[in-house]
């Protein structure tokens, strides 16, 4: 495509095809047990030339990351149920239908303190945090299926494998949010 004259755009890259994905139905995407929640990856960092990742998370009961921090954009907004969200020692409550956004580099974390589940859709910007999902996560078979439950001796693996890998992934791990 030749570049009309004056146009600050660059042309249209061909080679990127359109992207579309149902997370309820589409066998391609891959589904992940990280920290006890489902994580299915609805559009990674190789289909969006790096500029942002996409997860669908499912947080049970008592679910949610702990306190952390990392240098990329992180956006939830939450479809179904309530999180408790912890960021920079400040804690709010966030419903379906509410959008949050963490600056860079501000501790924070998120907690399902509910009966019931929730689910959000997380974008980061730019990509990169579905690679560490990838090399921490437990394969399983759908957006739904629970997160299998961990043994002591398993999280205290999955807890030492995230805390060699953070620093690769730009994030740090916090003792409190």
């Amino acid at each position: 495509m030749t570049q009309p004259a004056g146009t600050p755009l660059p042309a249209d890259d061909l080679s990127r095809p359109l992207t579309v994905a149902r997370p309820e139905t589409d066998q391609r995407l891959e589904h992940l047990a990280v920290v006890g929640d489902t994580y299915t990856i609805v559009v990674d960092g190789q289909q969006t030339n790096g500029r942002y990742t996409l997860i669908d998370m499912l947080i049970p009961p008592g679910g949610g990351p702990p306190p952390h921090r990392h240098d990329f954009e992180e956006m939830f907004s939450i479809l179904e149920g309530e999180v408790t969200l912890t960021f920079r020692g400040e804690t709010v409550m966030a419903g379906a239908g509410t959008t949050v956004n963490i600056p860079a580099n501000a501790p924070h974390q998120f907690q399902n303190k509910s009966a019931g589940l929730v689910r959000l859709l997380c974008l980061c910007v730019p990509a990169g945090q579905e690679d560490m999902f990838r090399e921490v996560g437990v394969p399983v078979a759908t957006r739904t299926t629970p997160a299998p439950t961990m043994s002591d001796a398993e999280q205290q693996a999955f807890k030492e494998k995230s805390m060699a890998l953070a620093a690769r992934y730009h994030t740090e791990l916090l003792q409190h949010a």
